[in-house]
């Protein structure tokens, strides 16, 4: 198993859309996460910045590289674009975060 984080940026106005998005999360896209062996995933948000910090762990047979190419993943992207910094193809800018570290 390993942990991944990342930050990615939210645009001014639009916290409570974003988290009212991801309260009703779809149910495809949850089973895709999970099925792609996504588990314990949080984002949290710095309300002052507006970045946002996720944190997730992968199990090791992991298909996270495979999510680019799914259609749920592209069409929650494009959801989600109005709302982020985005790539071209609407995915969001993730700033990958190194462990510095960890305590269990």
């Amino acid at each position: 198993m390993a942990i991944h984080a990342f930050k990615m940026q939210l645009k001014p106005g639009v916290v409570d859309e974003y988290r009212r998005r991801h309260d009703a999360i779809w149910p495809e896209l949850s089973a895709l996460l999970t099925d792609s062996g996504i588990h314990d995933y949080s984002i949290f948000l710095d309300e002052v910045t507006l970045s946002l910090f996720a944190v997730l762990k992968l199990a090791d047979d992991n298909r996270q590289a495979e999510l680019p190419d799914h259609p749920v993943m592209k069409r929650w992207w494009d959801y989600m674009a109005p709302l982020m910094e985005v790539e071209a193809d609407n995915r969001p800018v993730e700033t990958a975060l190194p462990l510095i570290f960890h305590h269990d």
